[in-house]
């Protein structure tokens, strides 16, 4: 069952002339390059909060909205009910708004942002780079491209970084080529992309499918710092 009260929210901003809800984490120093952290279908859990305080000990200033408004489970079904009963364009609204509030917080520094997604998380990541265009300079998707199928990537203009599982039963190595290859041709940037040997989610080391990989996890996470700190400083 969704538990409405379990989302690891401590801050509140504008989306759209409206309110939306998130994890906020500032860097120890005080700021930091601005990273927009993407949830899983599980929703804002204690998994994306840690997640964000690992990329704001590495001196991101970090913002992980809630798109479930509140709600996380652990449960496949309910997930899967979660994520389809998530009104599309008011999370893309949502995700836009922390763009804009990470670009004018005052712990946040440069003109343009990152964004980290996992699973669900990793195909909005992409889209939210499409869909800002300079105002999102780096992309980082795990495991996830966008619901859409063909998904139009003109507008994107991020260098983008893919960490991918070899054994994914939902999103096949051949799917990942093929939006490497739609992202070149639209945008003229060649995507980076890893793939594991491992399974989904093997990021998660709440481990609720039970692929979780610390050895593989490990390495997308030199990776990926190792990235966002090239391209956002």
């Amino acid at each position: 069952m969704a538990d409405p009260g379990g989302s690891r929210q401590n801050v509140t901003f504008p989306s759209n002339g409206g309110e939306a809800h998130g994890y906020l984490a500032p860097p120890p120093s005080g700021s930091g390059p601005g990273l927009v952290v993407v949830q899983e279908w599980w929703g804002l859990t204690s998994h994306i909060a840690e997640m964000s305080d690992r990329f704001a000990a590495e001196g991101f200033t970090v913002l992980a909205p809630d798109l479930y408004g509140g709600a996380t489970t652990h449960d496949k079904e309910e997930a899967a009910r979660l994520l389809q009963e998530m009104p599309v364009e008011r999370a893309a609204r949502d995700l836009r708004g922390a763009v804009d509030f990470l670009l004018e917080h005052p712990a946040a520094t440069g003109d343009a942002v990152g964004v980290v997604g996992f699973c669900m998380g990793g195909g909005f990541a992409l889209v939210l780079a499409a869909q800002e265009g300079d105002r999102v300079a780096a992309a980082v998707p795990f495991y996830g491209l966008p619901r859409v199928p063909g998904y139009d990537y003109r507008g994107l203009t991020a260098q983008v970084l893919g960490h991918y599982a070899e054994q994914d039963a939902g999103i096949p190595m051949s799917a990942v080529d093929e939006a490497a290859e739609r992202i070149e041709a639209a945008s003229g940037r060649k995507p980076e992309i890893h793939f594991y040997p491992a399974g989904h989610a093997f990021m998660n080391d709440e481990n609720l499918i039970g692929t979780y990989d610390p050895e593989q996890a490990a390495i997308a996470w030199r990776r990926t710092l190792a990235f966002l700190h090239g391209v956002l400083g």
